[in-house]
């Protein structure tokens, strides 16, 4: 029996109208804005600012969080309250080698970082060991959240933990992880956390050249992540993943466990995140504690709600819709701009239980149903 090559399936998971999207969004993530940013001039209306730039960049890694967080509570039936923790990984993992970039360019002019200088400290840490090596950051950004999902996930799901239990030990994981991470003596930065980043591979963090790169290489990360949800969705793994959510005993009783499938997609999903971390961080300049908030967590929850589980695009619709209202709240209501997050969650959940992308389907069908019943 012939078999259809492996790359002939991974393209063919994406329909055309997906090719068609993701060449429209790479037009414009990778070649109109860059352009607009750096060959316009900035008294010019066609100027795409730096604040714009950043402001994208920042949620596209929320977007790429997002589908990481769909891949598992909307395919898996996994809602986890720890995501943050994940992400806050990739950033201090890849935080660690932009401190070391800094060399002697830091407050104290030593080649430690100023806020082991600060604290007193003679040398590095075991665990910073090679963090001047920009591959080794990238493994590290890979290999430690995959490994602490992996490790807590394996426990967790061989001991049958799952729904609102599970829930709250990810988000007791992730407080856990804050408070250690607020301690001084871990050599995390404490508090204030990794922040004054001069460079990456010897070229300056701020120049426009740079922030083009980051945010050229985010869009690429989503667009990536985008397509291979959508293969794994479509696969046979995808088909037993969705089958756990809906009735795991039955599946146990077909012959399989469920134990592998959702270690897989969990670790996964911890992969995608630290790697969103790891491109956030040079883009925003800061990376401490209060990223691993279990208020953090929640909102990535809320940023799947409010664009429709189990769709893929609609996490991505979700991130953009509540950042940017964030964005616009922080700066016109900075007291209240909590209270409006919220209406938009109880809002969703009330009247829009499928999101966004669950309101357009359903108006669609209407829609449809209107031109049928006129024909």
């Amino acid at each position: 029996m012939n078999r259809t090559p492996f790359i002939v399936r991974f393209l063919q998971a994406t329909p055309k109208s997906g090719w068609i999207s993701l060449a429209v969004f790479a037009l414009l993530t990778l070649v109109i804005i860059p352009v607009l940013h750096l060959a316009v001039a900035e008294g010019s209306a066609f100027h795409v600012s730096s604040y714009v730039v950043t402001l994208v960049g920042k949620i596209l890694c929320y977007a790429i969080v997002a589908v990481a967080m769909d891949l598992i509570w909307g395919y898996a039936g996994i809602l986890s309250l720890g995501h943050g923790l994940f992400f806050a990984l990739g950033g201090y993992a890849f935080g660690m080698y932009l401190m070391r970039q800094i060399g002697r360019d830091g407050s104290y002019k030593a080649d430690l970082p100023d806020f082991m200088v600060f604290l007193d400290w003679k040398e590095l840490p075991w665990y910073w060991t090679g963090s001047d090596s920009f591959i080794w950051a990238a493994v590290l950004v890979l290999v430690v959240p995959a490994l602490v999902a992996f490790a807590f996930g394996f426990f967790a799901f061989r001991s049958r933990i799952k729904g609102v239990y599970f829930s709250i030990i990810t988000q007791a994981m992730t407080f856990a992880a804050m408070l250690l991470f607020f301690r001084n003596e871990t050599g995390f930065g404490g508090n204030n956390g990794f922040t004054d980043f001069k460079r990456i591979l010897g070229h300056s963090i701020t120049s426009p050249e740079m922030r083009v790169t980051l945010f050229g290489l985010s869009a690429l990360m989503l667009m990536a992540t985008l397509v291979l949800g959508r293969y794994i969705v479509t696969s046979k793994f995808g088909r037993v993943l969705a089958a756990i959510r809906d009735a795991e005993s039955r599946v146990m009783f077909l012959g399989y466990n469920p134990l592998y499938y959702k270690l897989a997609i969990w670790t996964l999903s911890a992969l995608l995140c630290g790697i969103a971390g790891a491109l956030y961080v040079p883009q925003v300049g800061i990376i401490n504690p209060g990223e691993m908030s279990t208020a953090n967590s929640i909102e990535i929850a809320i940023w799947v709600a409010v664009g429709g589980r189990a769709t893929l695009i609609g996490p991505v619709i979700g991130a953009a819709i509540v950042n940017l209202s964030k964005s616009f709240f922080t700066q016109a209501f900075p007291e209240y701009w909590l209270f409006f997050l919220g209406a938009l969650f109880v809002v969703v959940t009330l009247w829009l239980p499928n999101g966004v992308v669950g309101l357009w389907q359903q108006m669609r069908q209407q829609m449809q149903q209107k031109r049928r019943a006129k024909a």
